[in-house]
């Protein structure tokens, strides 16, 4: 899988999605509403509905940007080094959600809706799937480069992501970071007695 189809946001799609980030860490997945997002906006709820017709439309599309904003900050990643970028990846899932606690609240609350919203599900899918192949690319290169152990570099990536999703799943249940604290120490824990 190569980076995931680009979608163009305009200068007013960005503006929505940035409105509707802070409606979302404000109130929430199940209190959102249009209006919010408008308010957030500083328009009407008219102008966001000439962009997108329904509330899960527009959050379908805040998935696709949350996605292109996890792409350009991998893509903005310098090193090539595959233990370097494995430890800046693992970073990028368990520790930068600390920053956003409210937003890691608003994903988990959309992700359960994901059996009954197709949307939804496809979007977390496309996300999961690319954060995979971004793993195991980077697994595969350190086997390559004699870095790693000769590993199922497909059973690595599954175990790391399992590491990754319950961290983020205790951190909100549990209202607690330290549970983001402690997957991070789990996944560094685990590749070094797999991979090293």
């Amino acid at each position: 899988m190569a980076d995931p189809p680009e979608r163009t946001f305009s200068e007013t799609d960005q503006a929505i999605m940035e409105a509707t980030y802070r409606a979302l860490r404000e109130h929430g997945y199940a209190d959102l509403t249009i209006k919010r997002i408008a308010n957030e906006y500083g328009k009407s709820t008219a102008a966001v509905h000439y962009y997108y017709d329904t509330k899960d439309e527009l959050l379908a599309a805040f998935l696709d940007y949350l996605l292109e904003q996890f792409v350009d900050s991998i893509h903005g990643v310098e090193t090539t080094d595959p233990e370097e970028r494995l430890e800046l990846l693992l970073d990028e899932l368990l520790v930068k959600p600390q920053e956003n606690p409210d937003l890691s609240i608003a994903l988990l609350e959309m992700r359960s809706q994901a059996p009954y919203k197709e949307a939804f599900s496809e979007r977390f899918q496309q996300n999961d799937e690319y954060i995979r192949y971004m793993l195991k690319a980077v697994v595969n290169h350190g086997i390559d480069e004699g870095v790693f152990n000769d590993v199922d570099a497909n059973h690595i990536t599954r175990s790391l992501m399992t590491i990754v999703d319950g961290g983020r799943t205790r951190a909100v249940v549990l209202d607690n970071l330290e549970e983001l604290e402690t997957a991070r120490r789990t996944a560094s824990e685990y590749v070094d007695a797999m991979l090293r």
